[in-house]
């Protein structure tokens, strides 16, 4: 008589469904196909398969984690194109209007695409070429005790600024001269008496007297 042997079952642990939907709420990849399937029913038609959506936008995200922007570039450079058909079709309807008001929507639209045309090609060429990040040191010019609170990146350059700019209104206050109540920098030019100061007009004055008598 031979024994039966009975197969271990692994119970699979209940998921709420509230939970499940959550899970998938947080998905990139969900969220995209969801908006896709919503937007695309007047290109595509309305039998476009949302799986095949989501796997298609999941190898995209392996592709850009791994360095590939093709993808990328062709999307940004067909949006580009596209942008610039609206613009096309935008203002020639401008041009056919017949009341100035008309007219004008029409035309801010097509300046709008043309704007947003532009800006594609922007990031396509960044995205293409990136932009070379220069490194500046800073420089801590002052006179008098000061404070100087390195930060790194974006706060260290700002800082730099901030410093140079107050370093520089500092020393163009030391040049300015307020005895007439009249504010100029001193360009290292000689300043001639003028009649407007009496006591340095009556001291030269003296001296000239003096001279004078000396040589006769």
């Amino acid at each position: 008589m031979t024994k039966k042997t009975k197969i271990a079952t692994v119970e699979k642990p209940v998921v709420a469904p509230g939970v499940m939907a959550a899970k998938l709420a947080l998905k990139p990849s969900v969220n995209a196909a969801a908006v896709m399937e919503s937007y695309q029913a007047n290109v595509h038609g309305k039998d476009v398969d949302i799986n095949v959506l989501i796997d298609g936008l999941r190898d995209s995200f392996n592709d850009v984690n791994g360095g590939d922007l093709s993808t990328l570039e062709a999307m940004l450079i067909g949006q580009a194109t596209a942008l610039q058909s609206i613009f096309t079709s935008l203002a020639r309807r401008a041009q056919t209007q017949e009341y100035q008001k008309n007219l004008e929507s029409f035309l801010g639209l097509a300046l709008k695409a043309q704007a947003q045309s532009r800006a594609t090609i922007q990031a396509v060429i960044d995205l293409k070429f990136p932009r070379q990040v220069a490194f500046v040191k800073q420089a801590n010019i002052s006179h008098g005790p000061q404070q100087v609170n390195n930060g790194t990146g974006a706060v260290a350059d700002l800082q730099t600024r901030l410093h140079a700019e107050e370093n520089q209104t500092q020393q163009s206050k030391l040049l300015e001269d307020k005895s007439h109540e009249r504010t100029y920098l001193d360009a290292g030019t000689t300043t001639t008496t003028s009649r407007g100061d009496p006591a340095l007009a009556t001291v030269e004055a003296v001296h000239r007297t003096d001279k004078r008598q000396g040589q006769g």
